[in-house]
């Protein structure tokens, strides 16, 4: 609630070198999509969590949280035709492709449309299954999509062989991203990094991209980011 007095009695005491300040490394270019979602069960789903939390406002948000696992399966499950077109334009450019999702659904259903050039990293695989997963995906020029959950596979792993990065559907943590993101933006790329991220327009969803951007912005503020910029705390 009070930002800018926070990061003035920590400016001092926090010491943070921005990847880009210490590597030299290519841009990484993040675009949201924007997409109309026509479903009657996610109106229906959404429809049922508006009347069950007009009456239980008092429950935890991890209450919440779970009631809005369907709707953000379905929304998951409707992106899956987008995602493989954004998927079949970077291969028609001849780029390798990492696509992330939330739900193992989507994840198979991706994997069997690109079945002869894909890869997946998921949490049910041992670790020598992921290793082989992530060196099939880095030296194999036929292997082009590596298709991963967002938990198993957006940390500790380098997939530089990519140049884009899709986000098939969203986590509720900024940090999951931008991690996700920087599997292919990290030491040893050499090309741009482009992460996208189709939304639904007026769903949930895109209420909780606008969440995560401003928890971006509200960490940013924190670490001292844009120190010159004080119009960010104002709309924070």
């Amino acid at each position: 609630s009070n930002l800018d007095e926070l990061r003035e009695r920590t400016q001092n005491k926090v010491l943070r070198r921005l990847k880009d300040e210490v590597i030299d490394l290519p841009d990484k270019i993040i675009t949201p999509i924007y997409q109309e979602l026509k479903s009657k069960e996610y109106e229906k789903e959404v429809g049922e969590y508006v009347d069950w939390s007009g009456d239980n406002q008092n429950q935890g948000i991890a209450i919440h949280l779970a009631k809005l696992m369907k709707v953000r399966q379905i929304i998951a499950n409707d992106k899956i035709d987008i995602t493989c077109d954004l998927i079949n334009q970077a291969l028609e450019q001849e780029k390798k492709v990492i696509v992330f999702t939330n739900f193992t659904a989507p994840l198979m259903a991706m994997h069997d449309k690109f079945k002869k050039n894909s890869v997946v990293l998921h949490g049910g695989m041992k670790k020598e299954e992921r290793q082989k997963s992530v060196d099939d995906f880095q030296n194999d020029p036929e292997k082009k999509v590596f298709i991963s959950n967002l938990k198993a596979g957006g940390v500790g792993i380098t997939l530089t062989a990519a140049e884009v990065v899709i986000m098939n559907d969203l986590s509720f943590v900024p940090s999951d991203h931008s991690q996700a993101e920087d599997r292919a933006f990290r030491i040893g790329q050499k090309n741009s990094v482009s992460c996208m991220y189709p939304l639904f327009e007026n769903t949930i969803e895109q209420i909780v991209y606008n969440i995560l951007q401003n928890k971006k912005n509200v960490i940013d503020a924190v670490m001292g980011d844009n120190l010159a910029d004080d119009t960010i705390l104002e709309h924070i």
